[in-house]
């Protein structure tokens, strides 16, 4: 029960965070990117903040610099960095292929546990890593010898990439501070850890986006805007990031690496949807591949008929989680 919980979870705290490529759409280039960053944050934290302001005072009593040190990092690579990559490259390439490309996350998470934590890569995360990096250079254009993309549409899908990594990077550090946590103690509420990192983004943005002069550019947004920039703090950094905390305490990284790969079909269909973007074949694809890569990304145990074969030889079994 406690699985499907996290699934439940990871699934909302996906495709809420998928919706962020159209939310930025709306703001970006009428805005300046910390900015946008620090208005959401904002907005984000003063919905936070009167529910769990008791809690979050006890936590800050309680934290080890271990785990300020491991918020800190959550708040620059997750919040800042990733928003940061991500705004440049919308500037640059179309929210669609934007969305399509953030589905790079599942793979370079599982390589990031593969260099960093050591971890063994099954046969299925070999192929789900190909497929997605075959997807991406095809969003690109790289098989398509007649593509006119510029040098700077692919800047602007390699800032979309480096997002990814940013996102990726964050995957992994709060799976090691929630195991870390489970081992010791009760672990952070996950209300309370979404404020701390919040909080901690907000205070590293807020001084380069007073250099962006931003009161007189928010002076003159209408409705949409300020919808769209309400929608990127309370709902795609608060709601999101709770579900996300709350299904990382419950599923492995592998699990969660996979349901990342929401985020690109979120922004695919709102993109086509609302933006009345245009999608070719190529990147439907490509984003076919990258989907498929998150599922193969996500498959902790082997196939049945896998499982058959090996008992009928009389080989060992692989335990399943």
């Amino acid at each position: 029960m406690e699985r499907i919980k996290g699934y439940v979870y990871l699934l909302c705290a996906f495709g809420l965070a998928g919706t962020s490529v159209v939310a930025a759409s709306f703001v970006n280039g009428r805005l300046g990117t910390f900015t946008i960053t620090s208005m959401g944050l904002l907005f984000s934290l003063a919905c936070l903040l009167p529910f769990c302001m008791g809690k979050l005072l006890r936590t800050i009593r309680i934290l080890s610099p271990r785990q300020w040190l491991l918020l800190f990092c959550q708040a620059l690579f997750g919040v800042l960095l990733f928003r940061m990559f991500l705004l440049y490259g919308l500037i640059r390439t179309s929210p669609v292929e934007a969305g399509i490309l953030t589905g790079a996350t599942p793979a370079i998470t599982v390589l990031l546990a593969v260099l960093v934590l050591r971890e063994k890569m099954k046969a299925a995360h070999f192929l789900g890593v190909a497929g997605t990096i075959c997807g991406i250079l095809l969003i690109q254009g790289v098989f398509m010898p007649e593509s006119r993309f510029t040098n700077e549409h692919m800047v602007g899908n390699l800032l979309v990439l480096g997002a990814a990594g940013c996102e990726s990077l964050f995957n992994v550090l709060s799976r090691s501070a929630a195991v870390q946590s489970s081992g010791k103690q009760e672990g952070i509420h996950p209300v309370v850890q979404t404020t701390l990192v919040s909080a901690m983004a907000w205070l590293i943005s807020l001084i380069p986006s007073l250099a962006e002069q931003p009161l007189g550019a928010l002076s003159e947004m209408g409705w949409q805007e300020w919808l769209a920039l309400v929608w990127y703090g309370p709902v795609v950094t608060a709601l999101a990031f709770i579900c996300w905390y709350a299904g990382i305490r419950r599923c492995r990284a592998s699990t969660a690496a996979a349901f990342s790969g929401m985020m690109p079909f979120t922004s695919l269909a709102l993109s086509v949807w609302l933006l009345q973007e245009q999608a070719g074949w190529a990147q439907w694809a490509g984003g076919l591949l990258v989907i498929a890569g998150m599922v193969l990304i996500g498959i902790d145990r082997e196939p049945k008929l896998v499982r058959l074969i090996k008992s009928t030889a009389g080989l060992p079994k692989k335990s399943g989680t």
